[in-house]
């Protein structure tokens, strides 16, 4: 059995250090740039509303336009790809529902799928944004909805994506997109995500950015430029009642594939990122609101919602006007841009830490048969890729993050920690120390 040997602090367990920054992702986060994101959400607001409902056959404003325009930035971007970008507009007309939509409607996601090198490789990571604005009427579809923030910000960071990540060359695959509907009840990622189960896509990650740029509460005038949130379920919404039993067996109610996809997010971003706190939150969304990650939540894959510390009321979902001397409206000058660069680099981060890790391992278990005060965990390599070995990760049942990790290269590990004290995962890891998304044992039969 092969280690990387670190400080001991427990007999006969031999911690890692093998957790060095990848260059290539370092240089990726140094390209983020606060003037293209600007750039993005100035042009952004200039097609005057992106209401979902508005009109497709102006050239200069509407969602028709500005998703034309977002087409066009990704087509820009993909003739560095090396043809291994694909752009399209995944579209469909809907028919009034008499809640939202009240007329038949083109509905459009502008889409950038990013190759993978691996054939063999299925899985795909996906990061959005949406692309559609609104005002205080969620039906008014003329009056200047800027959307700078909602969500702008989250559109700005799907195109830097593109542009800072389409000369990469990553064994998985990656989508970028910007959807449409989200204010008339999360239309466009419904429409994505029920084709990405009906063709059982593996998506493996959604980073959903919404509302990504502004730094100061409403009601205090705090202002945080430092916290980051990440929203993930608990509980998998998806089969939960096929899965309940088992959860509350092994006591695995923190653990869903949703929160392990968070614990992720905050490892990779305040490795690369500066100055920033990953902040998990345990709710699936915020009270009264929802986001694009819950279509595919809802859907049974892994997907979080990635948010700023404060909202402010104010400037969302508000008709553009001043009164008592107080802006109201979703301009871009409410948008803190530094800010959003190192949100928009934390994405980049994890998009390129897990498409260029090895897949997770197969069939991991955890051995029960015995009582012991010692715990045997044994799993398969992956099925496609060359890992450079394996993290077994442990943290205490209260613990909100992984507290320690041991490498080996070998299939199977025996550690002295009792398996009712602690949460035990499997993830592999390359030679760059870029690790997959971790893989609770079930019990090994």
């Amino acid at each position: 059995m092969k280690y990387l040997l670190f400080l001991c602090f427990t007999p006969c367990i031999v911690f890692s250090q093998l957790r060095t920054k990848d260059d290539e992702i370092r240089k990726y986060v140094s390209e983020v740039n606060s003037d293209s994101l600007q750039s993005c959400i100035k042009k952004l607001v200039s097609f005057n509303t992106r209401h979902t409902l508005s009109v497709t056959d102006d050239q200069n404003k509407g969602i028709g336009a500005a998703r034309n325009w977002v087409l066009s930035k990704f087509k820009e971007y993909a003739k560095y790809s090396d043809g291994r970008m694909e752009v399209y507009l995944q579209q469909q007309d809907i028919q009034p529902d008499g809640k939202r939509v009240d007329q038949v409607t083109n509905l459009g996601n502008p889409i950038a799928y990013l190759k993978g090198t691996d054939p063999n490789d299925k899985r795909v990571f996906l990061i959005s944004g949406h692309l559609d604005s609104r005002v205080t009427d969620v039906m008014n579809r003329t009056s200047f909805a800027p959307g700078a923030n909602d969500d702008g910000s989250g559109v700005s960071a799907v195109i830097e994506a593109v542009r800072v990540l389409s000369k990469s060359a990553f064994p998985a695959s990656v989508i970028f997109v910007a959807f449409s509907g989200e204010e008339q009840s999360l239309l466009g990622s419904k429409m994505l995500a029920e084709k990405a189960k009906k063709e059982n896509w593996q998506i493996e990650a959604v980073l959903n950015n919404d509302m990504i740029g502004n730094t100061k509460s409403g009601e205090t005038n705090e202002t945080n430029d430092r916290v980051l949130r990440v929203f993930s379920e608990g509980l998998p919404y998806a089969e939960l009642d096929k899965k309940a039993m088992s959860i509350r067996n092994l006591g695995l109610e923190n653990d869903g594939n949703s929160r392990q996809l968070a614990r992720y997010i905050k490892e990779v971003g305040e490795k690369y990122v500066k100055n920033l706190e990953v902040k998990l939150i345990y709710r699936n969304d915020r009270f009264l609101r929802g986001g694009d990650h819950s279509s595919f939540v809802n859907n049974g894959f892994p997907a979080v919602r990635l948010t700023e510390y404060y909202e402010n009321y104010d400037q969302q979902h508000q008709d553009v006007r001043k009164e008592n001397g107080k802006q109201y409206g979703d301009l871009p000058e409410f948008i803190d841009y530094n800010y959003l660069r190192k949100n928009t680099a934390v994405n980049i981060a994890v998009l390129a830490s897990l498409a260029k890790s090895p897949p997770k391992p197969e069939k991991v278990e955890i051995e029960v048969k015995e009582l012991t005060n010692s715990t045997t965990l044994h799993w398969e390599k992956p099925k496609t890729g060359r890992p450079f070995g394996y993290y077994v990760l442990v943290r205490e049942t209260d613990s909100p993050v992984w507290q320690k990790r041991i490498f080996t290269q070998d299939l199977s590990l025996k550690i002295p920690l009792s398996k009712d004290n602690y949460i035990f995962a499997v993830q592999s890891v390359n030679e760059s120390g870029n690790v997959s998304l971790p893989v609770i044992p079930g019990i090994a039969k």
